[in-house]
């Protein structure tokens, strides 16, 4: 079953498709996949292409992950359809929203998706834990860095607030326990 529901033979199913130039190699079908879902968005308001339709844009995280991506995928992360993207060099290319763009992704361009390559890191002698591989994306992107710099600072003054909180607790019991006696 393909993500519309429909069969497809091999000769045209989405991740099957010869390359162009005929070098045997096909189509990635999270390529395939990515493009559909956002070629064909049925919830513009979620998904769609930038306005000069060279990426596109995700505008609500929560209902793509919920409603959109488990049409497509066998996943609702949202977290991991954005390394996927990473792997396949594109760049998120706006600070206020999820816009990601890659040369060869384009509306009415689907033609061009047999071009895009997997990064892929060379062998190395030490283990990957050891080196980073220059040509893999970074596990974690700059937002859920700031973000967790935050959530830090918030723990923080929970943790300043529930200090202040016994050292009250303990002046209230100690103050009770002077008129219990």
């Amino acid at each position: 079953m393909e993500a519309g529901g429909e069969t497809a033979s091999a000769s045209n199913r989405p991740g099957r498709t010869p390359s162009p130039r005929g070098r045997g190699r096909s189509l990635a079908p999270f390529l395939s996949k990515t493009y559909e879902l956002v070629e064909g968005s049925e919830a513009p308001h979620v998904v769609s292409w930038n306005e000069e339709g060279t990426g596109f844009v995700v505008w609500l995280p929560q209902e793509f992950s919920q409603f959109i991506l488990p049409r497509y995928f066998k996943h609702c992360n949202f977290a991991s359809f954005i390394r996927q993207l990473n792997t396949y060099g594109f760049k998120k290319t706006a600070s206020d929203r999820w816009e990601f763009r890659h040369e060869k992704f384009q509306k009415g361009r689907r033609h061009l998706l047999a071009e895009i390559a997997r990064r892929k890191c060379g062998p190395s002698v030490f283990p990957s834990f050891l080196k980073a591989c220059e040509k893999c994306p970074p596990p974690i992107e700059n937002d859920v860095l700031e973000e967790n710099k935050i959530l830090q600072q918030r723990n923080a003054e929970l943790l300043s607030q529930i200090k202040h909180y016994k050292a009250l607790e303990a002046e209230l019991l100690k103050s009770i326990s002077k008129y219990v006696r």
